[in-house]
């Protein structure tokens, strides 16, 4: 990161995701952030003096602190949510409802973590939700960054959350078949997408999307090296 940027107030809702957990510890690396305000429904343990961790209803938010930037990585599977509706709460009311949050707060950028296919006007409901709240936040915010990933390659039991049966059969072979995949469709670590996003969005002026190729590339040059 460019050591010329000024000191940045961020917020994060989802940093006990599979992403947002990366996306955490990649703020945290960043010698540009001054204060990581981390929105959660449950306790997150972190010593660091620059986070902030506030428990809360994401249907009732409070007032949130001065921020510059957010990211939004709520996210969660209909077979955990329960229905579709329940699904619908979290993946598009509840990063809409951090999104306006941050505007009042003074947010002027937002990174989300969306997925490939994600369009509002999708026949599948997973990409239809995805695509709404992508349409909802292009009107909020004139800097916008998106993260279109593939299948998410990263440690879900460390973090004591289901695996899709999909997922299970699939990684092995995408961690081979990877590099013969075509780049939007590849398959990308989840750490190398939160590397991508903290990395770009201080510097992204207007709309941006990032594929699944693009985020591997430019997380993996962020990553410290030995």
């Amino acid at each position: 990161m460019p050591e010329h940027l000024a000191p940045r107030r961020v917020l994060l809702a989802g940093a006990t995701g599979l992403v947002g957990g990366h996306i955490l510890r990649a703020l945290l690396d960043d010698r540009t952030v001054s204060d990581i305000h981390v929105l959660s429904r449950r306790p997150l343990a972190e010593a660091d003096p620059r986070v902030r961790v506030q428990l809360v209803d994401f249907t009732r938010l409070p007032a949130l602190p001065r921020v510059d930037e957010v990211y939004l990585a709520l996210g969660t599977t209909i077979r955990v949510a329960g229905s579709q509706q329940a699904f619908r709460a979290v993946d598009l009311e509840a990063n809409l409802a951090v999104a306006r949050a941050a505007i009042a707060a003074g947010a002027s950028r937002a990174a989300l973590v969306s997925a490939v296919g994600a369009d509002a006007a999708s026949p599948v409901f997973y990409n239809r939700v995805k695509g709404e709240l992508e349409d909802a936040l292009k009107t909020l915010y004139p800097n916008l960054l998106i993260a279109h990933p593939s299948l998410l390659l990263g440690d879900r039991d460390r973090l004591k959350q289901p695996t899709r049966w999909g997922e299970k059969i699939a990684m092995p072979f995408a961690r081979m078949l990877g590099p013969f995949v075509p780049g939007r469709y590849a398959p990308v670590e989840a750490s190398a997408v939160a590397a991508a996003l903290v990395r770009t969005l201080p510097l992204t002026q207007g709309l941006r999307v990032l594929a699944s190729d693009e985020l591997a590339r430019i997380g993996s040059a962020a990553k410290p090296g030995p």
